[in-house]
């Protein structure tokens, strides 16, 4: 399960070359940029080691970084493991691979670490070299901090995969080597300044989006390089990545370097001049990949031998990803226009937009701020379940309008919750934060589980057929079927997970922690939404689960919350001590001044707002219980019929006869 010794060197030199095009890009950008970048923090050079080191290093951790999420992505998706389970020669060896970088990845962060710490203190890195001192001062530099997390993430995927030889590991993997971005884009220029909530969430996308695009790249041009087998479906399965991947990063992309620069700036400084040059690079790359779905992957269908033109294509285009990725580093090294708003508000630095006044009626309905992760999910959720419900009905096949009514509802609050008015006070108001909490974790996750989106897919999409590699069925079936979806689906771990979140965040002292915190504001609606549908996927959901329950433990389930959640109201309606006051202060709100008047009442809508979806849910239960009976007294009826009452002809008959032996005795 080891790659030819002769086919060895012409993979590592072309990865080494992206890598190195990468920093040198990036530290050269810096070299130019250096003077504005002292004048605008008024530091004092820390000498040529940390000036060019920093950005080359972080230039080719990112390559790093996007080849281990592209090698983890090919072994899962674009190549099918063998019969087994377990992974075949393609798929070990882009682990292997993915393993490897996750290594550099992790290394390239621990060195940024005191190179960032001397960047900001303006002093030589030999000054920053005591792993002591350098532990407690880097958690002192949010920057710092933030490599210092992405190391121990990029180490433990890469310690993780040395013992994985199954398929169904590799999608844990890219999952955690996805994660290791997640550090690199809380920070930067996104993270600061007005708007910061739109540029935090639009970097995110650009890096996620970006990370996949490239790294599927790097994994099909060393897998086309090794002459592997499937290179045609490879090529196929990376062709529909990358396409989506090019427009989530270029519309990310320009809305990220919009919210900090007017059109007027992106010829009238660096800034905008790198902008513009990145830009460029996008629109090449798309070239490029549309260039290559005509051409090399057309031709690896009909003749997978064909692998010359892709492997050209792909050299260059791995090599413009390296320029790419060295202008992005350059980018975030350079100093910015002057900011939209010259003084901003406390509330903008906080939370990253003004607002108007106190939530009135027409301001939660009307004043909406289109939230990127989350309205863009809803979006698309109705967009995927309306194509595969005109699937199904251009096959001649029905689905009932009940279900598509109840995920579009869903899809359509969820997109309220975030983006209205109850999404722009949520960060400001612990009563609309709350009350967004509930929306999340108690009505949202119900219409979707009633949409049985996981029953669709199943419907809708192809089946692999016999001799044909797997698909998204096929990978659907086999999560359904996982460990880990038994164990997420047993009612107790369901019940404990949907209840526990209330609890530990905020009486464990979680959300005066989070409560400034864009990304954690993220993460908390990200947990209440899965929460939520988990617990309703394994009581109410239409779908199949891995641990199919009767109808009295779903009741019991029920039953269980329902105290749970009540109780947590009422404590929170008698609370001394007002959470997250600090951050609520910061904002200077002059018409939110009563705090804690408005965490009681948060109090009292997650007591009234949790109490109602969990009694309605009991009561739907019950219905469904009753009509499951009826259902069995029918489909006992009628084989009754269908045999003459054969099973009550043979109960009377042992009658009989026990009757006739009673008198015999």
């Amino acid at each position: 399960m080891t790659a030819p010794a002769a086919s060895r060197p012409a993979v590592w030199p072309v990865l080494s070359m992206v890598a190195l095009l990468a920093g040198i890009t990036a530290a050269g950008i810096g070299a130019l940029s250096l003077a504005d970048a002292l004048t605008a923090t008024g530091l004092p050079d820390p000498g040529p080691v940390t000036t060019l080191g920093l950005p080359f290093v972080q230039a080719a951790g990112e390559i790093a970084a996007v080849l281990a999420v592209g090698s983890f992505l090919f072994a899962t998706f674009f190549v099918p493991p063998q019969g087994s389970g377990v992974l075949d020669v393609a798929g070990y060896r882009a682990l292997r691979i993915g393993v490897a970088a996750s290594g550099a990845w992790a290394v390239c962060a621990a060195l940024l670490v005191p190179l960032t710490v001397s960047d900001v203190s303006g002093q030589p890195l030999r000054e920053h070299l005591n792993p002591v001192q350098l532990w407690s001062v880097a958690g002192l530099v949010d920057t710092a901090g933030a490599w210092r997390w992405t190391a121990f993430l990029a180490l433990a995927v890469a310690i993780a995969g040395r013992a994985v030889l199954r398929w169904s590991w590799t999608p844990l993997l890219l999952a955690g080597s996805l994660i290791t971005l997640v550090p690199l884009g809380l920070t930067g220029h996104s993270s600061a300044g007005g708007s910061h909530d739109v540029g935090t969430n639009s970097l995110m996308i650009h890096l996620l989006a970006g990370a996949l695009w490239a790294g599927g790249l790097l994994a099909l041009l060393v897998h086309a390089l090794r002459d592997g087998e499937h290179a045609d479906l490879a090529a196929r399965r990376f062709s529909a990545v990358a396409l989506w991947c090019f427009v989530a990063m270029g519309l990310s992309g320009v809305i990220n370097a919009f919210v900090r620069i007017r059109l007027g700036d992106l010829f009238a400084s660096d800034y905008g001049r790198l902008v513009v040059a990145k830009i460029v690079a996008l629109c090449v790359l798309g070239a490029i990949g549309w260039r290559q779905r005509r051409g090399p992957v057309a031709a690896l269908q009909a003749d997978p031998q064909a692998r010359g033109v892709l492997v050209r294509l792909a050299s260059v285009e791995a090599l413009i990803f390296g320029l790419t990725f060295g202008i992005a580093v350059g980018l975030g090294r350079t100093p910015p226009p002057p900011p939209l708003v010259a003084n901003p508000s406390p509330a903008e630095v906080g939370i990253g937009y003004d607002l108007a006044g106190p939530p009135t009626v027409a301001r939660i309905l009307l004043d909406w701020r289109f939230d990127l992760v989350f309205g863009t999910a809803a979006l698309v959720f109705a967009a995927v379940y309306l194509a595969g419900v005109i699937r199904l009905r251009r096959r001649g096949d029905s689905w009932p309008p009940g279900r598509m009514f109840a995920w579009l509802l869903g899809c359509a609050a969820l997109l309220f919750t975030t983006s209205s008015g109850v999404g722009r006070y949520m960060p400001a108001m612990f009563s609309v934060h709350m009350t967004a909490h509930m929306l999340l974790s108690m009505l949202i996750p119900v219409l979707l589980v009633l949409g049985a989106p996981v029953t669709l897919a199943l419907r809708a999409l192809p089946a692999a057929g016999k001799g044909n590699p797997p698909g998204p069925r096929e990978w659907l079936l086999d999560g359904l079927h996982s460990k880990w979806s038994r164990f997420f689906t047993h009612p107790v771990v369901a019940t404990i997970v949907f209840v526990a979140g209330f609890y530990g965040l905020y009486f464990g002292g979680i959300f005066d922690a989070a409560a400034g915190l864009h990304g954690a504001h993220v993460l908390m609606n990200l947990h209440f939404l899965i929460s939520g549908y988990l617990f309703y996927w394994v009581v109410i959901g239409v779908d199949p689960t891995p641990r199919p329950l009767p109808a009295v433990a779903k009741i019991a389930m029920v039953f269980a919350s329902l105290p749970l959640h009540a109780f947590f109201g009422v404590v929170m309606m008698g609370m001394d001590q007002v959470l997250g006051e600090s951050f609520y202060r910061s904002l200077k709100l002059s018409w939110h001044t009563n705090l804690l008047a408005d965490q009681h009442l948060g109090g009292g809508i997650a007591w009234a707002a949790g109490e109602i979806p969990l009694v309605v849910v009991m009561i739907a239960l019950l219905i469904q219980w009753s009509r499951s009976d009826r259902r069995t007294a029918k489909r006992l009826d009628r084989a009754a019929e269908r045999d003459d009452d054969a099973d009550l002809t043979a109960y009377n008959a042992m009658l009989a006869k026990l009757a006739q032996r009673e008198n015999n005795s």
